[in-house]
């Protein structure tokens, strides 16, 4: 089990075997020593805020010859994956809010704040030329996913009850909270039920999470960029085919007139199981199913 959520769409008794796994990590461990990953990937949003303030430190210990071999097997991660450098200023530290426009909550998680600021970026800048003036939400957030797969559930519903706290005033306000990470909003939109049953404000905040793609759909008298010519390569995320429903998305990338390939099947990474030692066997079969071959053979498409 991978985690995907695939099961719960895709198979025919919609059986969501990722939340079982999950519970039955939780008993297993509970009150035990873990894996180790499930102290370091599975904390992954504390380790990169920490990270946050050194980054330049932290990525050097892991490119050393010596060291960094060493830290990522103490990590629990395989000697054979890379892993991504922690950018030299988190998203959180460089966006500002500009007065004006429709207001937009912005779920920025923990991979797009610490990784990839520049993903958060890019969506801001569509936010803002669709009329919207996202801002970050008014303490700190998030959605505990990490917690949640290895079995972490005491701390996920800890986590995930600060963050229903801290969004429930605007999502009762009517002002749309928009997620990056399609996993992070997921458990925005489906897990929070699940850990935080019967919570009206966590119903109230789930009912107004969207993606990107639905908000933009939702927008009156907004329209698709024109991408005709630009071929892409689309491979839905697990949890945003399984959870989210994909299919916004491929609208919009139809209405833009790109050439889209939308690949099935799976990356092969799942979060932290990609990574970890003892799947990378499994994790590169899975992507050369279908991502693999489809990136060789094209080249130069947009992924």
């Amino acid at each position: 089990c991978l985690s995907c959520k695939g099961c719960a769409s895709d198979c025919p008794t919609g059986i969501d075997m990722a939340t079982y796994k999950s519970e039955a990590l939780h008993q297993k461990f509970q009150g035990r020593l873990r894996p180790r990953s499930h102290y370091t990937l599975g904390k992954l949003p504390f380790w990169s805020r920490l990270a946050g303030w050194t980054p330049r430190l932290a990525n050097l210990g892991i490119r050393l010859p010596v060291l960094g071999p060493v830290l990522l097997w103490l990590a629990g991660v395989d000697r054979r994956r890379s892993v991504p450098a922690f950018a030299r200023r988190p998203f959180r530290r460089t966006f500002r809010h500009e007065p004006g426009g429709k207001p937009v909550i912005l779920f920025a998680d923990s991979f797009s704040d610490a990784f990839s600021p520049e993903v958060a970026d890019a969506t801001v800048r569509v936010l803002r030329a669709a009329g919207y003036e996202p801002r970050l939400p008014s303490g700190s957030v998030c959605c505990g996913l990490t917690w949640i797969t290895t079995g972490q559930l005491d701390s996920a519903k800890k986590i995930l009850s600060r963050t229903v706290a801290t969004l429930a005033a605007d999502a009762k306000a009517g002002i749309p909270i928009v997620g990056i990470e399609p996993s992070c909003t997921a458990v925005l939109r489906s897990d929070v039920h699940e850990l935080l049953p019967g919570d009206e404000d966590a119903a109230t905040v789930a009912g107004s999470v969207r993606t990107l793609a639905e908000l933009l759909a939702q927008t009156p008298g907004w329209s698709a960029p024109d991408l005709s010519g630009v071929e892409v390569v689309a491979q839905p995320h697990c949890h945003h085919h399984a959870v989210l429903g994909w299919k916004t998305d491929a609208d919009l990338l139809a209405e833009s007139g790109a050439t889209v390939r939308t690949l099935a099947g799976c990356c092969g990474l799942a979060g932290n199981f990609g990574v970890e030692i003892g799947h990378y066997e499994v994790s590169v079969a899975v992507a050369e199913q279908n991502l693999l071959p489809a990136l060789d053979a094209a080249p130069d498409a947009v992924v």
